[in-house]
């Protein structure tokens, strides 16, 4: 498993509470620890194009994505539609 770096104790405390062995608590903690952290822009075009599979127009991803943003985890700043799209089209 790649290196974890400080989140050796994450994983310890995930395999001292958990039915897990040790390489799947690694995997579990990598996997989170990537989750978390996505940029505000790759998670702006990552729901797009989910929400663009889902078959909603652009207009009502924009105006979704805003009110997503504002409720994710990212400490940043409130964007605008235009801000929306230019993450997403450059």
């Amino acid at each position: 498993m790649s290196d974890l770096g400080e989140s050796h104790e994450l994983v310890d405390y995930v395999i001292r509470t958990s039915r897990l062995s040790p390489h799947e608590a690694q995997r579990v903690v990598a996997e989170v620890l990537s989750f978390l952290s996505e940029t505000p822009e790759d998670f702006v075009r990552r729901r797009h194009r989910a929400l663009q599979a889902e078959g909603l127009p652009n207009t009502s991803i924009y105006m979704r994505l805003a009110a997503e943003l504002s409720a994710w985890r990212f400490r940043a700043p409130d964007y605008t539609v235009r801000q929306i799209r230019r993450m997403i089209y450059g």
